[in-house]
């Protein structure tokens, strides 16, 4: 679960910063900060409004949708109508987040997709990863107790909120829950309707808590 083996793909905006890290959850906190300096670096291809929110000119943002700042949009995503970005927010290029879907404190590496009815906290989405509809993260656990990553051996996050993190070209089903702390290996496939916690390994079809079949797929990049 080292972001080196999650995210592959190394020329979105956000790569450098989360790869200076050596495990996702440590990246959560550094989110604003790590926006704010950024948006000072960026060209004249930017649109700066008021509240630290930097949007590229070839992005389209419905009117209806809500962003709050600091949050960076890169070139060609599209935020849907009644979108709900709250605050803390980089999009990467050519995403998509669509109909009442609402991000908090989340980096999305480029070409994600978040497109109906979705919640995505305290996250990273790694390049091509999509959430089917109605699939929501979990970042707070029910007892309000720091978030284990139940890995091998497990790991304390000394945070409340974590949700999840997936590897680049994730497939999540539709009205999936990942559960505070889930870590999805690259090019892995979640059934829909299934609860998630844990890490699940790379190149893996999930069916179910119990099944887990290995996948075939080309390599990509």
């Amino acid at each position: 679960m080292l972001n080196k083996d999650l995210f592959l793909t190394h020329d979105s905006l956000v790569d450098d910063f989360v790869q200076s890290f050596t495990y996702p959850y440590e990246v959560l906190s550094k989110i604003e900060s790590y926006i704010i300096e950024k948006g000072k670096t960026l060209g004249s291809d930017y649109l700066f409004k008021e509240g630290n929110i930097w949007i590229h000119k070839s992005a389209k943002v419905d009117p209806s949708s809500t962003i709050i700042g600091p949050c960076i949009i890169d070139r060609e995503s599209e935020i849907r109508p009644h979108a709900y970005i709250r605050g803390k927010v980089v999009v990467g290029k050519r995403c998509v987040i669509g109909n009442s879907s609402e991000l908090k404190n989340t980096l999305l590496y480029d070409d994600v997709q978040v497109p109906h009815f979705n919640y995505v906290g305290d996250s990273i989405l790694g390049s091509h990863a999509h959430l089917g509809a109605g699939s929501i993260i979990s970042n707070l656990k029910s007892d309000k107790t720091d978030v284990v990553i139940k890995s091998n051996p497990p790991l304390s996050t000394n945070l409340r909120k974590v949700g999840a993190f997936l590897g680049d070209y994730v497939e999540v089903g539709c009205n999936c829950v990942l559960n505070p702390g889930t870590v999805v290996g690259v090019h892995s496939t979640i059934y829909p309707l299934t609860s998630v916690r844990g890490v699940i390994p790379p190149y893996i079809i999930m069916k179910d808590k119990d099944t887990l079949a290995r996948k075939e797929v080309l390599q990509h990049g």
